[in-house]
């Protein structure tokens, strides 16, 4: 992302009244957002068969808690991604890329794709490791 996209995201951020400060998150607001608002506003999208980085219940810290059925597990398509699964269309173009970067940005990645797309079960075990992440002390 460029540094104009990220300064409007926490902008934007700000007006939503989810961080405050030096882009300082109110926690409750995240978690509240994480949980109601990201599986109707960022609803998954999943697409065909392809190569691709896991996601979802199929990534950690997730895919430790959830025996992993027959079924395809869903992917970021990336050409560079170590498994093949269903396309799962991540929340920006170049989330596989800094998810392999940050293996902690890729988990609330995961997780987060587990809200938009996760069956039930999938959906409350996201909730419960989101909120035990936003009660951890941020580190400076």
């Amino acid at each position: 992302m460029s540094t104009s996209e990220v300064h409007a995201g926490i902008k934007r951020l700000k007006h939503s009244r989810l961080v405050k400060g030096e882009a300082v998150p109110i926690r409750t607001a995240v978690r509240d957002v994480l949980r109601y608002g990201v599986p109707y506003f960022l609803p998954a999208e999943r697409g065909e068969l392809t190569r691709g980085f896991p996601t979802a219940h199929a990534a950690p810290p997730l895919n430790e808690l959830i025996v992993q059925g027959n079924d395809p597990p869903p992917v970021w398509p990336d050409p560079d991604g170590p498994v093949r699964g269903q396309a799962f269309q991540p929340l920006y173009r170049s989330v596989p890329f800094a998810a392999r970067q940050d293996p902690g940005l890729y988990e609330w990645l995961a997780l987060i794709d587990a809200l938009r797309g996760g069956s039930t079960r999938e959906r409350h075990l996201a909730t419960g490791l989101l909120e035990e992440r936003l009660l951890m002390p941020v580190s400076p």
